[in-house]
């Protein structure tokens, strides 16, 4: 008979979605677009995509994800449209998606450490 004798907690679920609230909202027809949510993208999103760039907040490889991971689904002259600000906004969400959580909850940490130490 063996027992499990392992203790730890189950690990948090990644981060799967996000919602990025527009400064410049997206007109389409009628409507208007003020919110995007993002999902996390899996492998077959990424397909096409250098990974590095993405990364890098590259706006081509941002603007190349976009529509196959967003809702409302944005149209290829929509993105290409987007103001920087709210690119830049949805390009970081993305980012916090592909970066390993442990890596994510260290920087965060950091930020708030440099935060108070220039109080």
């Amino acid at each position: 008979m063996t027992t499990n004798t392992d203790t730890t907690a189950p690990a948090a679920p990644a981060n799967t979605a996000a919602t990025v609230t527009l400064e410049f909202p997206i007109a389409r027809g009628a409507s208007t677009i003020t919110q995007l949510h993002l999902r996390k993208p899996k492998a077959g999103a990424l397909r096409g995509i250098n990974l590095a760039e993405l990364l890098q907040l590259r706006a081509e490889a941002v603007m190349l994800l976009l529509p196959r991971i967003t809702e409302p689904p944005l149209l290829k002259h929509e993105v290409e449209a987007m103001e920087p600000v709210d690119l830049i906004a949805c390009a970081t969400e993305v980012v916090d998606f592909l970066v390993p959580q442990a890596t994510l909850a260290k920087a965060h940490a950091a930020q708030k450490e440099a935060a108070f130490l220039n109080e």
